[in-house]
C-alpha cells in the first residue's frame, strides 16, 4: 500500500501506518486499511492522540463515501458542500458504531447512515414553518397512509380510517394534517394571472379582509386620554352601566340620586366623549 508512509507508535498497541493523505487512498487501499485502524480503534483507549489519531484517519479515508452519497442529492438547490458536511457527520457516526465482528464491510454499513443524516437534514431544513420532530415524521406517514388507503378504497380516507391505520388518535391525524400546512409557503407577492386578460394581481388581493376590530383599537387608544380627563363620579357612572351593565335606576340607587339624573349625567358624559373623538380623528 503506497498511501502509508511511515508508522504511528501508540502506547503498547502494535504500530499503525502514517498514511500522508488519507483523503488520496483509493478505494481498494481504503478497504483494508480501514480494517486494520478499526482493529486498533477497538482496543485504544478513547480521548488519547493514537486513538484520535485513528478515528480522524478512517474519517478521511473514508470520504469518499460521502461524497458519493451526497452526489445523490445534486438536483436540490442547496449547497452541496453543505451536504457534505452533513454527510460526513453520518459518516463519524458510523464509525463510532462499527464492529468488525459484523462480517459487513464498513461501506455497507456507513452508506445508509451518511444517507440518513443527508435526509434528516432536507427534513429540518425544508419546512417553510418550523413544527416539531414528531409533526414532521407525521406528516411523511400520513403520506404514505393517505396513499395507501386511497388506492385500496377508491376514494379519499377519513380521519378515522387514516387514524387506524397509523395507530394514532384522530386529534393526532388533525394535527399532523394542520403541521403539513407549513411545509411549504408562498408570498403574499407572488402574482396570479387573471382569466380574463392579461393583467397580474397579487395573492394577498384574493386572500385576508379588514379586520372590523383594528378600527376598535384605534378608538380605544384616542378614548383612553379622554376617559383620565373625567372626574371619579362621571368615570363610576360609566363602568357601573357599561361595564356592570346597571341600568340607570340600579345606578341610582348605588349613587343615591334619581334615575333622572344618573340619565343628565350619562348624557353629558357621554356628549363629551363625542365630542373628543371626533377631534383626534
Amino acid at each position: 500500500m503506497t498511501a502509508a508512509t511511515g508508522t504511528s507508535t501508540d502506547t503498547g498497541i502494535a504500530e499503525l501506518p502514517d498514511i500522508a493523505s488519507p483523503q488520496g487512498v483509493g478505494p481498494k487501499d481504503a478497504r483494508d486499511l480501514s480494517k486494520l485502524f478499526f482493529s486498533r480503534l477497538a482496543v485504544l483507549e478513547e480521548g488519547t492522540p493514537e486513538y484520535q489519531y485513528a478515528r480522524n484517519t478512517l474519517v478521511e479515508m473514508n470520504m469518499s463515501l460521502v461524497r458519493y452519497a451526497a452526489g445523490r442529492f445534486r438536483h436540490r438547490s442547496d449547497d452541496m458542500e453543505d451536504i457534505v458536511q452533513v454527510g460526513t457527520i453520518g459518516l463519524i457516526k458510523a464509525i463510532d458504531r462499527f464492529e468488525l465482528s459484523r462480517e459487513v464491510q464498513f461501506a455497507t454499513f456507513a452508506v445508509p447512515y451518511i444517507v440518513g443524516e443527508i435526509k434528516r437534514f432536507f427534513r429540518d431544513t425544508s419546512w417553510a414553518v418550523h413544527v416539531p420532530r414528531r409533526l414532521q415524521e407525521a406528516r411523511v406517514e400520513l403520506a404514505k397512509a393517505t396513499d395507501e388507503l386511497s388506492s385500496r378504497l377508491g376514494r379519499a380516507p377519513k380521519v378515522g380510517e387514516l387514524a387506524e391505520l397509523m395507530d394514532l388518535t384522530e386529534e393526532e391525524v388533525i394535527e399532523a394534517r394542520q403541521a403539513a400546512n407549513g411545509y411549504n409557503s408562498t408570498s403574499l407577492d407572488a402574482t396570479l394571472h387573471g382569466d380574463r386578460d392579461d393583467s397580474e394581481a397579487v395573492l394577498a388581493d384574493f386572500i385576508g379582509a379588514e379586520d372590523p376590530a383594528m378600527e376598535l383599537v384605534e378608538d380605544f387608544h384616542a378614548l383612553a386620554p379622554l376617559l383620565a380627563q373625567l372626574d371619579e363620579r362621571d368615570r363610576q357612572i360609566l363602568r357601573l352601566r357599561f361595564v356592570d351593565e346597571l341600568t340607570q335606576s340600579q345606578i341610582g340607587e348605588r349613587l343615591g340620586v334619581s334615575q333622572m339624573h344618573v340619565s343628565r349625567l350619562l348624557t353629558r358624559t357621554l356628549a363629551r366623549l363625542r365630542a373628543g373623538m371626533l377631534t383626534t380623528r
